[in-house]
């Protein structure tokens, strides 16, 4: 059986619920996700004070973009506004920003806003935060995939080389060690297209607490549960694998 304080070294959350959270409140949607802000602020404090490596927020996935106009330009709008107000504290608490996605696709404003945010906080020591933005694993995978065959096509990389490793580091979140808890709130049970590379052997687990309503006690709930799993990556129970580097 695992260690009773067994905890994990990257956690991976989905924050669902928040517009169904405004709904039952009769506000906008947007209300909702500004709401939402008061827990990633917890999810944060709570990851940095309890020695975590790695935070992975997905905010806005590709899919996304497939919402109203308006909700979608009052999320860019609240992006914009967030950095601007917590990238201090984030830096004074040594926290590491990062962001994933296609950035491409924002706002230019908000560009460069995430350019200056990370810009920032690089050199800093503490939590690594990634905020997965107009992002989608399968869009990771596939941009890896270009990667590695322009390497291919110059000659500097032979096919025959591309081994889990080399993929792995040309993926958004290479130089992290994997998901090892996938938080989901909200209800639903599916990963919809998030790190479905980094998560191949996280522990799942899903939550019908709205993201506004995920409190703390709720997040050691989440603790608690991954610290009640043995996890063996494919080995049998009799002899539980150990990954390598953990």
């Amino acid at each position: 059986m695992p260690p009773p304080d067994a905890k994990p070294r990257h956690i991976a959350i989905t924050m669902d619920g928040n517009g169904r959270w405004a709904a039952a409140r009769g506000l906008t949607r947007v209300a909702g996700h500004k709401a939402g802000l008061a827990t990633v602020r917890m999810c944060i404090e709570q990851c940095s004070q309890r020695g975590i490596e790695a935070l992975t927020l997905f905010a806005f996935s590709s899919e996304n973009w497939r919402r109203p106009a308006e909700e979608v330009s009052g999320l860019m709008t609240l992006f914009v506004e967030a950095l601007d107000k917590e990238i201090d504290e984030l830096h004074a608490k040594a926290v590491h920003v990062r962001f994933i996605g296609e950035r491409r696709t924002l706002a230019v404003r908000l560009q460069a806003r995430i350019a200056a945010a990370e810009e920032r906080t690089r050199a800093n020591p503490g939590l690594r935060l990634q905020v997965a933005l107009s992002y989608g694993g399968r869009w990771d995978i596939v941009q890896a995939a270009q990667k590695l065959a322009q390497q291919c096509s110059s000659g500097a990389l032979a096919a025959g080389e591309i081994d889990e490793e080399r993929f792995a580091d040309a993926l958004s979140l290479a130089g992290l060690p994997e998901a090892d808890l996938l938080i989901r709130t909200g209800g639903e049970q599916r990963i919809s297209n998030f790190l479905l590379w980094e998560a191949a052997y996280a522990e799942l687990y899903f939550t019908p607490v709205l993201w506004p309503e995920f409190a703390l006690a709720d997040f050691e709930a989440a603790l608690a549960f991954y610290a009640g799993r043995e996890r063996r990556f494919g080995a049998s129970a009799s002899a539980p694998a150990r990954r390598v580097g953990a």
